[in-house]
């Protein structure tokens, strides 16, 4: 991230002052009516990470009476597998909180990047419960164990309908916030266990085949992993200030260099500031053209329409070959 500020702050010390300052305003105003469903793309589901916490804590407080009432280590197991994913959604909520702090003299971007590692802590989480479950499958071929009673079905059953249900929650959202496909994934993996425990011990009832009860619990860890890396390869990228995935960067370069004037567009960045905002900062070469205040207001409107660019900053030389940019090279950030 310190190079984006070296640009921001390049360019508030050109000679452009004024331009800049006035753009940034304009930016910041058009940022707050564009940003507003962006801002409140969480908000929405504030209400669903609260009740998608509160029934889930409810289901593991049960599951873990019944489980101890009726000597079931599977259900204890999957028990703290649960609050595993509380623990999830409320990680995911933290950060949709956070990332609608305002900036401050230390964190001049405020809080947006919470929601980046927000959804990397969940797919990590997310591959940890594949790994246990794939443990305690593997252990289970060994030493085959006998089938559930009715009491674990039940609950099972319980438990995919509230994760079910709680996944629906977040469904909408999971498209454009990768934060709450997190927290979306945590709840449709669940559910996809809970399935699996009714499924495997239908099956294993029906034929006596202890094996099937492993068995489905592996197919079941390979779904949740394939889900689950997509999530893992986004949330890395974005950390690592990737352009992100729903981001042409070539149609982007390619409106900057068509601007009017301009002869030469370098040193272009893109990046998440958060799971659902995108910051740019670039160079744009314009020969013989005064300050224009207006050309800057214009295609940070562009870039906010167009292209889902909500923080841009552009830093217009004139390409005076006595005093080239150091940062012009593709090579150099």
């Amino acid at each position: 991230m310190h190079d984006h500020h070296s640009h921001a702050g390049h360019a508030h010390g050109h000679d452009q002052g004024h331009d800049h300052g006035h753009k940034h305003e304009y930016g910041h105003e058009h940022g707050g009516a564009h940003g507003h469903s962006h801002s409140h793309a969480p908000a929405d589901f504030n209400r669903a990470f609260a009740i998608g916490v509160a029934l889930n804590t409810g289901f593991v407080v049960v599951e873990a009476a019944y489980g101890f009432l009726a000597n079931s280590l599977a259900l204890l197991a999957d028990a703290g597998h649960n609050l595993g994913d509380v623990l999830g959604l409320l990680l995911a909520w933290g950060a949709a909180a956070l990332v609608k702090r305002r900036p401050t003299a230390r964190h001049t971007y405020g809080l947006k990047r919470s929601s980046i590692l927000a959804s990397l802590a969940n797919a990590i989480l997310l591959l940890v419960a594949v790994g246990m479950i794939v443990w305690e499958a593997v252990r289970r071929f060994g030493q085959p164990e006998p089938v559930a009673e009715m009491t674990v079905l039940w609950v099972a059953a319980i438990g995919i309908v509230i994760n079910t249900a709680t996944a629906l929650l977040f469904m909408r959202g999971g498209k454009s916030d990768i934060n709450i496909r997190g927290a979306f994934l945590h709840m449709a993996a669940d559910a996809a266990v809970s399935l699996g425990v009714v499924i495997a011990a239908i099956a294993v009832m029906a034929t006596g085949w202890l094996w099937l009860d492993p068995a489905v619990s592996i197919a079941i860890a390979i779904v949740i992993m394939l889900s689950t890396w997509s999530l893992l390869t986004a949330s890395v990228n974005l950390a690592l200030d990737a352009v992100p995935e729903n981001i042409d960067r070539r149609a982007i370069e390619a409106y900057l260099a068509g601007l009017p004037g301009v002869t030469e567009v370098h040193d272009l960045h893109i990046w998440g500031m958060s799971t659902t905002e995108v910051a740019l900062t670039a160079h744009l070469v314009r020969p013989d053209c005064p300050v224009d205040d207006g050309l800057l207001g214009r295609s940070a409107h562009e870039l906010s329409e167009r292209f889902g660019i909500v923080h841009s900053t552009l830093q217009v030389e004139s390409g005076d070959p006595a005093h080239p940019c150091q940062l012009a090279p593709a090579e150099v950030v």
